[in-house]
Order: C-alpha cells, then structure tokens, then sequence
C-alpha cells in the first residue's frame, strides 16, 4: 500500500475564483508559503460575472494590472431609463451617469471574469512560484482546537484528492454562430492566452487522478462558492430567503433596433417584466431579462425548475419587454437563468483559523454588479491580515476584525439589493393611485443614491484595534468585539483635522509631485499592494518656523529607539518592509530640496543610497494640473499625521504634535521584534 504524502503549508486557498486569486495574489506579494486548488480542470473563458467598480479598480490598480483591465473593458458612462408611457409604450425617460462624477479615478467597466483570472494568474506567477492546482479538490477537513492559539502550529489538516480530467471539466453549454446550441465544453475566447502550458497540466491532472495528499495548514480559506464545501465542513450556514423573481441572462450580439443598446439601460415594461442592459467588451451585450413564467419544484424547496429555460424562452421574455423595438441574434455566447436570493453567513470564520469569502459567504441578485467585485473584496480585506500574522508582524487579534467589517459590509449589501431587486423586478405604477405599482420617480432615486453603494467607494470600517475612530466596535461592525485588548493603546482620531479624509475609509487619490524628479503621481500609486503600512505625514509649508519645528520634533520621536518603525520592523529587515513614512508638504517645491528634511523621510542604504521616493508636494505639475490635495481633503496649513492600512483604508488621523499617538497605536496589535534599546538594522546612514 502506497504511502499517502504530508506537506506543511501557510496558507491553503480552496477556490480559484476571483475571490481565491485575489487571496493567492496577497500572498504571492506578501511572500506567504501558500497553495491554492479547483476542482475545475481549466479556468473560466466566457460568461460568468462581468461588472468592475471603481473601488475594484483601484485595488487591481494597487496590485500592478489594473491598466490591463481599464484597457480592454468596455466602459460605460451613462445610464438610461426607460418605462413606458401612458399609452404603455416604453419610452426612455431619463439618463444618469453610471459612476458619480468625481468619486474615483477610475469609472465602472465590464470585462468577463476569464480576462480578469488571467491578469490575476499572470500576476500570481510574476510575484511567486504559487500556481493553482487545478482539478484538485478537498475530501477531508480537520482542525485541532487545542493549538488554534499557537502561533506555529499547523491545526488544520486537509485530505486532497486529484481528479481525472473528466471529473475535473465542467459542463457548460456553448452556442456555434448560427445561434444553435452544441454542448462543445467551455467555449475558446480568442482573448484567451495560448493554452499550451493548460494542455500540458491537464496531462498532469490524469498523471495524478485518484491520488491523494495531507496538507497540514496554518490557515485555509474556503472561496468555493455559493455551495462552499468549506462552509459544510465547518458547520456554518447562509440564512437569508428567496424571491420569487426568476432572471435569465444571454451574452449575445444583438441584432436590434432598439437605439440605446450600447448604453446601460434600466427597462420597465408596463406589464411584461424588466430588463437590464450592459453593453460589454467584442460587441457582446448583457441581457439580464425577467422571466414572468416560470415553474416552480413540486418539492417545497421554492427553487425554480430551471429545466424548463432554456435561451428560446429568454429571447421571447425580452422580445415582449422591448416592444415595439425588436431584438434576435444569430450568436449567442453564453446564457444562465437564477432565482434572486439573499443570503448571508452566520459567522465568517471558525478560530479565525478557516475563513470563507465570496459566495461562500453571502449570495445576492447580480444585477448591480456587486458579486464578483464583493468577493474580491472580502479577499483583499483578509490577505494582508493573514500575511501579517504569518509572517510574525502582528497579532492575530486582528485577524477578528475580517468578519467584523465583511461581514457587516455583506449585510449592508444584501439590504441594498434586497430593495433595488424589488424596485427593478415589480410593475411600473400606472398612476399615483396604484399602490401595487413601483413608482418610478423612487426607483431612479434608489438608482442614483445606490450608485454611490455600488462603486465600492462608500466602504466605511467600523471602530476597532486597527481602525482609531469613537464609538463602539459591536456597534459599527457586525457585533463581534475587535477593539484594542489593552485599553491604554486605544487612540482617537481627530477627524477635524481633514474635512476630506474619512477614519474607515479608503484614502481618496490626487496628483501630488515627487520632490526629487516633479514627477506626478496619484497618492494611490504611491501606495501599492505590497503588505506595507504608510504613516503619510502632512506637513504644510515646512519653509514655515512652527511647521519645520513641529516636523523635527516629530521625526524624533519616529526615529527614537522605542518608537514603531524600531520595535516593529524584524532585525536584519529593509527599512520599510512594514512600514513607510511618507512626507507631502506644502512648501514651494524649488525652494527646498529632499536633502533639507529628516532622514526617517530619506532612509539611506549603504548599497542604494538615500531613498528619494519618500517626500511629496501639493504644487502644480508642467503637464498634468494641479492636484490641490490639501484643499481636495480640507487639510489645514497645521497639517496632520493619517495612518493607512496596506488595503489603503485609513487607520488613524491626528496631530503632528501627538507624534507618540502612532506609537500607541502600532502598540495595540503589533508584535515587538526586539527589544526597546535594541534598534534594527536599516542601512548605515551618513
């Protein structure tokens, strides 16, 4: 009898959707010890979740290929509503833009989520030697409660077992370009990568089928989706219901007169249902179309019986929906049918040992676009928090706040969808007497206020160790106690010291220039993806003698033996491997050089020199404007300190003259890595 083969990893990721790359990215970036396994034989080419907000934007920006996506999505900048008119004729009765003026960089796009795994997957192999192991799947879960506190122990332990190459193919049903369905496996984008290497691991796949492997983890995490294996595994449910709403969905290229179908359109019909519209990427547009007649399980389950659905019926709901205007394709991409359910996990992890993301933890209608972009949200909340632990930097204390801001963002989402699935799905009122009906005038506020929801921008974490703001944790997260263990290191913020910075909010970006080369930069390209905390200090006009005080005064704290950057950054470490202090000041930028501030704003390296990457301006650029960061975030010519979190959510805003108040901070959840008179080596300075 063979001998079944044991391993020790870090992390072990199940999944490899957009919300298990997502973790695989973290720590491929963060240089985590980890592995992740589908149970698919090959990864996504068509369908599937398409919508990127502008915060999921941002973040594919911060990790290095958010231009990738920018630049082959289809972007869309306008919605129009149409509903019908008093003889119940659908007329397009306003239009609104899809992402709030100002709010982001970055506007909302559609891109199918195969092109989004392969940026992921690109970016996983530049960064590491991870690689997803695909047609693997779990068969055994156990964790050992008595050593689920001790940082080197490896509790959980995991059966994997390989499977052949016709286990591991999914079914899917694609469609040839005469519109007749074949079922042919998953459809060949020709935006897909040369599939070589694929053909080579599926040889691979049936080298190994039936095999099996122990794996003893430090963590896991259960990204498998909506029927998460994970999830049974460890006892936790979705409590939530179902509508009775059935949507099906086509990816087809229209053939149509209906005017507005490269817009984002929202359609009311008087009394044949609703149909949203998403143009996309290759002349592909979205149909996501109410099915008025549906059947339903005799088995009390109140599942519809999807045997029933098939592309035909779908094309006829939009067929009616869209009168006059007629619609038909000859090739059809894709198609699915769904009944909106909302659904949210009773708890995110077990021992903070095994977490569960995406769908795994929360299920909600697709339509505005919030599924794929929450889940790699949850992801990114989670990867840096585990890679910090593991990597000894923190305590895994915080660990518990990934259920208590995701958790309550998941629930904030589903009552968000819950309404605007109700307001798109029931019958336009016919008058201001029609009770039953949905007035229109409500929906397009639902739609304008739920814009701002949806682009992932209005993300507010709650108090707790790792976020310094008044109030209770319970309160403002989901009920789980995350605030600092040790009361003398909890630290308020001073929010009036930026009218334009919100405490629990991702940092908004503006052009500032590099002191050294007047080089522009947005903030949030200085602050990448990497696992590092920045503590950006916003000095004012240091030509000033009270600021260049206050500054001096401040970098002796910051520089002092006992202060954060020393007693938590690992001897022999670069100097900002944990943390990095960044200046943007307000002095006339040719008037002062990097020379003339302190150095823990200029560390020097015996072998690279000073860093000159480190000091910022708020001054006018020769080509690309001004970015007036402090009137854009309302800080005074005092200044502040802000601490942002590596997901670049702010931590902490305070005075520059309570310097020691960041110390504190750092002290409530970080592990000191030597002792206070002992400071790490970060380079010889001169």
């Amino acid at each position: 009898m063979s001998v079944i083969p044991e391993s020790n990893v870090d992390v072990l990721i199940v999944g490899a959707g957009p919300a298990g790359l997502m973790m695989a990215t973290w720590m491929a970036k963060c240089g985590i010890n980890a592995r992740i396994v589908d149970k698919r034989g090959t990864k996504i080419f068509n369908g599937q979740a398409d919508g990127l907000q502008c915060r999921t934007l941002e973040i594919l920006d911060s990790l290095g290929f958010g231009h990738r996506a920018w630049r082959e999505a289809n972007h869309m900048l306008e919605i129009c509503l149409w509903n019908p008119d008093e003889n119940g004729i659908i007329r397009r009765s306003d239009r609104i833009p899809d992402t709030i003026p100002g709010i982001s960089r970055f506007q909302q796009v559609v891109l199918h989520q195969g092109r989004i795994e392969r940026f992921f997957l690109d970016s996983i192999a530049e960064a590491s030697d991870i690689r997803v192991e695909r047609g693997v799947m779990p068969s055994s879960l156990k964790i050992d409660e008595s050593a689920v506190e001790d940082d080197a122990a490896y509790p959980i332990t995991v059966t994997l077992r390989h499977l052949s190459e016709e286990e591991a193919t999914p079914k899917q049903s694609s469609t040839s370009a005469n519109g007749q369905s074949v079922q042919d496996g998953l459809f060949r984008s020709n935006l897909a990568k040369d599939d070589t290497q694929d053909l080579l691991d599926a040889a691979k796949i049936n080298a190994k089928a039936n095999s099996e492997e122990v794996i003893h983890a430090k963590y896991m995490i259960g990204a498998d989706g909506a029927h998460s294996w994970t999830r049974n595994q460890i006892g936790l449910k979705l409590e939530g219901d179902s509508t009775d709403y059935i949507w099906g969905v086509l990816d087809i290229v229209p053939i149509t007169d209906f005017p507005d179908i490269r817009m984002r359109c929202a359609i009311h019909s008087a009394d044949c249902g609703s149909i949203m519209v998403i143009p996309r990427e290759n002349k592909l547009v979205r149909l996501y179309i109410q099915l008025t007649t549906t059947s339903k399980n005799g088995d009390n389950s109140g599942r519809a019986d999807r045997s029933k659905i098939n592309p035909q019926m779908i094309l006829e709901s939009a067929q009616r929906i869209l009168a006059p205007y007629k619609i038909t394709y000859r090739k059809l991409d894709w198609w699915t049918a769904y009944q909106i359910g909302q659904r949210v996990g009773t708890s995110f992890s077990v021992h903070e040992r095994v977490f569960l993301a995406g769908d795994a933890v929360h299920t909600h209608s697709p339509k505005a676009g919030q599924g794929m972009n929450v889940s790699m949200q949850d992801s990114f909340n989670l990867g840096w928090k585990i890679a910090s632990v593991v990597k000894g930097h923190a305590h895994r204390s915080i660990l518990k706040t990934y259920q208590s801001e995701r958790r309550r963002i998941a629930q904030d989402l589903i009552a968000f969808d819950h309404k605007f699935s109700r307001l798109f799905s029931g019958r336009p009122a016919k008058d201001v007497m029609d009770a039953e009906g949905i007035s229109m005038e409500e929906f397009k506020a639902a739609f304008e206020k739920g814009n701002m929801f949806a682009s992932g921008i209005a993300v507010n974490y709650g108090a707790s160790a790792i976020v310094a703001k008044e109030g209770s944790s319970e309160e403002q997260g989901d009920g789980t106690d995350v605030s600092v263990a040790n009361a003398k290191h909890r630290v308020i913020s001073d929010q009036s010291l930026c009218s334009g910075i919100t405490v629990g909010m991702r940092i908004p970006s503006h052009k500032v220039l590099s002191q050294a080369d007047a080089r522009p930069w947005h903030l949030h390209e200085v602050l990448p993806s990497n696992g590092r905390w920045r503590v950006i200090v916003f000095a004012g006009n240091t030509n000033d003698d009270r600021q260049r005080d206050k500054l001096g005064k401040l970098s002796e704290v910051f520089s002092a033996p006992n202060s954060f950057l020393n007693l938590y950054t690992p001897k022999g470490a670069r100097y900002d491997e944990v943390f990095e202090v960044l200046l943007v000041h307000k002095a006339p930028r040719q008037s002062v050089t990097v020379l003339d501030f302190p150095e823990v704003f200029r560390p020097y390296d015996e072998v690279d020199g000073w860093d000159y990457n480190k000091i910022f301006v708020d001054e006018v650029s020769y080509h690309e404007g001004f970015g007036d960061i402090y009137g854009a975030l309302g800080i005074p010519q005092d200044g502040c300190i802000v601490i942002v979190r590596p997901d670049q959510y702010v931590s902490y805003v305070g005075s520059m003259e309570e310097p020691a108040a960041v110390n504190s901070f750092f002290a409530g959840f970080m592990k000191e890595q030597h002792a206070k008179d002992e400071a790490p080596t970060n380079g010889t300075k001169v």
